[in-house]
């Protein structure tokens, strides 16, 4: 597929550092968002750790035997064990894990899809914006059993507890579906920082608003700044133009 693509990160209107990462392979081949967490120092650090290990993971192995899915499985093992090495070696840092959401597009393979935490992936499609990506979060769970709104949810005290991380011992899944694409769709990789302000309308508005992929990111931004900014915002966009 020949895809367009850009991403960009802010750290909002309310936090001095960003906690956020994120990694756009300049061949398209894959791309990923992080939201680390831990204090000032740790998120930011579980992030790039992240970031870091999943991109050098992919690299190295890219042309390996491994299928897609077991590629980006390993890679995710990779992040988490190199997250939890750190916090063994400082342990200043032992509470810090972060989100994960990792899209991969290798040939003859289906485009894929791995996720951890409440980052998220969206598409784009006809003008409909379809969340993919399901939230590692106990106000998700609770939404999906009935306990609450949608709309409850987004006021819940509870709202950014997370079920499930990069970091932590107790990790023993990795979240993985593959991507259902086509010409004319538009992907989107986010952080908490955009959903947390803009609600899916919102959204949809800005990027069917124009064709230019640089503009519809800033606008993202800046729509989630003017709705009160108060989490760090990053997102990527994945456009796909035509097949090969």
């Amino acid at each position: 597929m020949k895809l367009n693509f850009t991403g960009c990160t802010d750290p909002g209107l309310i936090r001095s550092n960003n906690q956020d990462a994120f990694y756009i392979d300049q061949e398209g081949r894959f791309f990923i968002v992080a939201d680390g967490m831990g204090g000032h120092a740790g998120g930011e650090e579980a992030s790039r750790i992240a970031t870091q290990e999943i991109t050098a993971y992919l690299l190295a192995n890219w042309e390996s035997f491994q299928s897609a899915t077991q590629l980006l499985e390993q890679a995710l093992w990779s992040a988490n064990k190199a997250i939890l090495q750190d916090q063994e070696n400082h342990p200043e840092r032992g509470d810090m894990g972060t989100t994960a959401v990792v899209v991969v597009f290798r040939s003859q393979e289906q485009p894929l899809c791995a996720h951890i935490g409440d980052s998220r992936l969206y598409r784009f499609r006809e003008s409909q914006l379809q969340q993919i990506t399901e939230d590692h979060t106990w106000i998700a769970r609770a939404i999906k059993i009935g306990d609450i709104t949608a709309d409850e949810a987004r006021v819940h005290p509870y709202r950014h507890v997370l079920s499930r991380c990069l970091g932590r011992e107790d990790l023993h899944h990795v979240d993985l579906q593959p991507l259902d694409v086509k010409v004319g769709d538009r992907l989107l990789l986010c952080t908490d920082g955009l959903t947390e302000e803009l609600v899916d309308p919102k959204i949809s508005r800005c990027l069917q608003d124009t064709p230019d992929l640089d503009k519809i990111a800033i606008s993202l931004v800046e729509a989630a700044k003017e709705e009160g900014g108060h989490d760090n915002i990053t997102v990527i966009l994945v456009a796909v133009e035509e097949n090969f």
